[in-house]
């Protein structure tokens, strides 16, 4: 593809002109294409350069030329230790049984064979001396071969064993050499190297200019952070995260004030930003639906290179080039139109604008460390498409584990809890569970080798849990799959432990009938957590007027499910099997969720007039609760880890103490079995 025109130059157009050509191109050719054209343009390379003071302002800024050493450093041989200054050769045949005597030098003039002087840590060597005796090592004597009063200033010392040449000595040049290399032009400069620098002669330090980017977020729907978002308005924090983003990676980023779709608004916006910036990000907009104008503003101010990319989540990405108008106005400038969602947005920005970023400014481009980690569900990935898939990873007996986290690109909480990233190329349809990938880490490995991994029911404890445990070092990390799915984790040793409230078909008894089921052969610690209300939850004033199971049935009732295998879903089943009712006769049994607080965010956004779930979740988004059934929340723990240190802290944490207490002091639950051993297998 040449660098000059999108790929589709005659693409379909909106009613009012606008251009919409969405493309597949793959990752690599947009980048590509980028490229070619800020080369024609004569905007590739080094931004240019600034002379800055050495000082701590200086760290994470790139040099822009090779630093060489003006001063030695040492620039003199230097005594490292305090003590005595000496010819080593005067310490020849020294013994503890028969020291040698050595007169401390007090007046100039020619020394001595054996001759000494007091000297501290960094004083410059006499040129006479080539070692050092640390004064621990002497016997600080008076004239009379008594115990000196000032062993600082004695008129001899005792030596008891001899020493070699250059002992205890920096001599000059250790560190650094007079017009050595110092640091190479592209380094980013760390807390020690600005002292290596301070240390070869240098105050002042050339560093790449920083690159400018202008952020412009669009959207009629936006309100600022702050203000009240209203029933129909959306919080704009996206440019909040992409000028995080820029300022960590070198660049110094300008956050314009949200612009309504207009194209005229917008493409003045573009145009007033390109004046003084080497780069504008246009976030939202990027697609081709009728509020879409990012396209269309590209083209209108200079020209569009791409226009989607096979790359998930973050597809409708724009690259253009903003040109020069009739009149010379408005400097060439590279533009990128980033896609609206939260998690498209963030990926946009590491995949195309951090490299452009680590070219202005002579530095290498970022590649995050890689392990390789064993998956722990399926993954099914869109077929042609780069899938970039968040992680929560662990450690589990030995064995480095991969959790799949949500996957919509709206879920900026994925990329909070993320660890790292696993990269599907196009042509794979998904990974299999079990399979083996590789894992672009967010975190170190000692923080993922101090992360339990639970694996199983919802409950909003574990967010308690969570924090309470990062006072003792661990990460907590809770993927919501459903308790039957938490057990076959266990089974599978993809977790640490599992959240399970599973009420057996008679009715008589949670969890330990399942246990046996999924995990025969597993020997498990089972500790209860809490007793805890389900219900139904309502919006405010109950509407509906339900007060009982039954009313399910209802045909002017919609509810919302909990997804196949979780808890909540069998205790549902259980009932209504009681009851006669048949799955097929509720309106939204087939809508499921994956946990309490999604089940009441359904119901608060008129998405369904309720589903079955907990007192804590209808508290947090403003819903009543009707009260129907209790049932026992436990923790199953492989117990190969219930007796290791890495759980040990939360199985404390159940004692009585300041987490049983915050536990009791949410709405519909009882701590009274909290810590109890409910299993414990031999």
């Amino acid at each position: 593809m040449g660098s000059d025109s999108p790929r589709n130059p005659e693409a379909n157009a909106t009613s009012d002109g606008r251009p919409v050509y969405l493309e597949d191109i793959p990752r690599h050719e947009a980048q590509e294409s980028l490229r070619q054209a800020m080369i024609a343009a004569h905007l590739w390379g080094v931004l240019g350069s600034e002379v800055i003071p050495l000082d701590e302002n200086a760290f994470g800024r790139v040099t822009a030329v090779p630093i060489w050493a003006r001063l030695s450093s040492p620039n003199y041989h230097a005594a490292a230790m305090d003590g005595f200054a000496v010819r080593a050769e005067a310490t020849v045949g020294a013994q503890p049984s028969s020291p040698i005597t050595i007169a401390v030098r007090t007046a100039a003039g020619p020394p001595g064979a054996a001759c000494s002087k007091y000297v501290d840590t960094g004083d410059p060597l006499p040129e006479w001396a080539d070692a050092v005796v640390p004064i621990e090592n002497v016997e600080s004597v008076d004239e009379r071969g008594r115990a000196a009063a000032d062993p600082r200033a004695p008129a001899a010392v005792r030596i008891r064993a001899s020493i070699v040449p250059w002992s205890h000595v920096r001599p000059m040049g250790e560190d650094i050499v007079a017009t050595q290399l110092v640091l190479p032009t592209g380094h980013v400069l760390g807390p020690a190297d600005l002292g290596a620098i301070a240390a070869a002669g240098h105050d002042q330090i050339t560093v790449a200019r920083k690159p400018r980017v202008a952020i412009i977020p669009t959207g009629s729907e936006l309100t600022p952070v702050g203000s009240p978002a209203g029933p129909s308005g959306i919080i704009e924090y996206n440019s909040i995260v992409l000028a995080a983003q820029i300022n960590a990676m070198g660049g110094v980023a300008t956050r314009f004030p949200i612009v309504r779709d207009d194209l005229d608004m917008i493409s003045g916006a573009v145009a007033r930003a390109a004046e003084d910036h080497d780069l504008v990000l246009l976030n939202a907009g990027s697609s081709a639906g009728g509020e879409d104008f990012s396209a269309a503003v590209v083209s209108k101010l200079g020209r569009v290179l791409v226009h989607g990319v096979a790359v998930r989540p973050g597809h409708p990405v724009i690259l253009g080039l903003l040109q020069p108008d009739s009149a010379g106005q408005h400097p060439t400038r590279p533009i990128i139109g980033v896609p609206g969602y939260p998690v498209s947005a963030s990926l946009t920005v590491e995949i195309f604008v951090e490299p452009l970023l680590a070219t202005w400014l002579g530095r290498s481009s970022w590649a995050p460390p890689t392990e390789q980690a064993e998956l722990t569900r399926k993954i099914t990935s869109p077929p042609g498409d780069e899938d970039h898939v968040r992680v929560a990873v662990g450690r589990v007996g030995g064995r480095l584990l991969a959790a799949p986290l949500a996957t919509g690109a709206g879920v900026i909480t994925s990329l909070v809890h993320a660890d790292g990233i696993v990269v599907i190329p196009p042509g794979m349809q998904g990974v299999e569970a079990g399979e083996r990938v590789s894992v672009r880490l967010h975190r170190s490995m000692p923080e993922i080798d101090q992360t339990i991994l639970c694996v199983g029911s919802h409950d909003v404890t574990l967010d308690l849990l969570a924090q309470f445990l990062a006072r003792f070092g661990r990460r907590f990390v809770s993927a919501n799959v459903g308790s039957q799915g938490g057990l076959l984790a266990l089974r599978r040793r993809h977790a640490h432990l599992a959240g399970c409230h599973l009420l057996d078909p008679q009715g008589a008894e949670y969890n330990i009938p399942f246990i046996r089921h999924y995990m025969p052969d597993v020997p498990v610690k089972v500790i209860a957590l809490t007793l805890r209300e389900q219900g139904l939850l309502v919006r405010t004033g109950n509407p509906k007027g339900l007060t009982r199971l039954d009313d399910l049935a209802r045909p002017d009732v919609l509810y919302v499910n909990r997804q196949r295998g979780a808890g909540t879903r069998v205790l549902l089943d259980h009932h209504l099997a009681q009851l006669k009712i048949l799955p097929d006769s509720i309106r939204g049994y087939d809508r499921e969720e994956y946990t309490h607080l999604a089940v009441a965010a359904a119901v608060a956004g008129n998405r369904a007039d309720c589903g079955l779930g907990i007192a804590a979740a209808a508290r947090a988004l403003g819903l009543d609760f009707v009260p129907l059934f209790k049932e026992r929340y436990d923790l199953v723990m492989a117990r190969e880890h219930a007796d290791g240190a890495l759980l040990a802290p939360l199985i404390a944490l159940l004692g009585a103490g300041e987490f049983r207490d915050e536990v009791a002091r949410l709405p519909g639950y009882d701590v009274s079995v909290m810590g109890t051993v409910v299993l414990e297998d031999g």
